[in-house]
């Protein structure tokens, strides 16, 4: 019955975090509501992003953790936090989530006149022609890997015993601005692969056929900030990281 609330709670993270930022994303450079005004998008979209995070972690932390996110569960994982069947479950419950929040944005978009897929889009993530600033496919891959490994960091380090009891939540939040600040002109942001696949599966064709990137990515960034974070931590019995997982 636990695991089954964890679960629950991480499917239904994953979808409101969807729903929400996707959706300001989607109003931002599809819809185009702040007009020529580029950053203003960006920043729009970031503080979107981070804040529904914090609201998240609050909220649903104290039932799951709130990972949302299978880059910061895998970053669990392989920094001996959490138990490999365990993160399994989880990363089932957030591409679902992710699935789930990306129709339900879609299906509420299409109540507007003047939403069309194929123009507005959905917020989703891109390299070459699809990035803002025309980066490489491999550049991408190698945005993705930084900025993911940052955030995940982030989460690692802040959920640790040393660290300031209750305020996991505003670093982890702030954590995620940051890195959209920097990344949504370059890929539009990842970080999180079940939020770039829940988009990808609903626009289709060149998203869905470089979705692939925003997936392994955002993994293998996790994975040196679970390398990073052992390194770091190693050595000292007051600085073992917790076993919960306590985003």
């Amino acid at each position: 019955m636990l695991l089954a609330r964890k679960l629950g709670a991480e499917f239904l993270g994953t979808m409101v975090l969807v729903v929400v930022a996707v959706g300001v994303a989607t109003e931002s450079f599809g819809f185009h509501l702040f007009g020529l005004s580029y950053s203003a998008g960006v920043a729009a979209t970031a503080l979107a992003f981070g804040l529904v995070l914090v609201a998240l972690v609050y909220s649903i932390g104290p039932i799951s953790g709130c990972h949302v996110n299978p880059a910061v569960t895998l970053g669990f994982i392989s920094s001996g936090r959490m138990k490999l069947v365990e993160g399994v479950e989880y990363l089932v419950a957030q591409f679902a989530g992710g699935i789930a929040g990306a129709y339900l944005l879609y299906w509420m978009f299409t109540t507007s006149p003047i939403y069309s897929k194929s123009v507005v889009g959905l917020g989703t993530d891109g390299y070459g022609k699809q990035s803002h600033l025309f980066v490489s496919q491999w550049g991408a891959f190698l945005i993705e890997i930084v900025l993911t490994a940052i955030f995940v960091l982030i989460v690692l380090f802040s959920t640790h015993k040393a660290s300031i009891q209750g305020a996991a939540g505003v670093a982890i939040g702030f954590g995620l601005v940051i890195v959209h600040l920097i990344g949504i002109p370059l890929t539009g942001t990842s970080v999180n692969p079940a939020r770039s696949l829940g988009p990808a599966l609903v626009v289709g064709g060149t998203a869905l056929s470089q979705v692939w990137l925003f997936i392994v990515a955002p993994l293998v960034g996790a994975i040196v900030a679970a390398l990073i974070h052992l390194l770091l931590t190693y050595g000292s019995e007051e600085d073992v990281p917790a076993v919960e997982a306590a985003t």
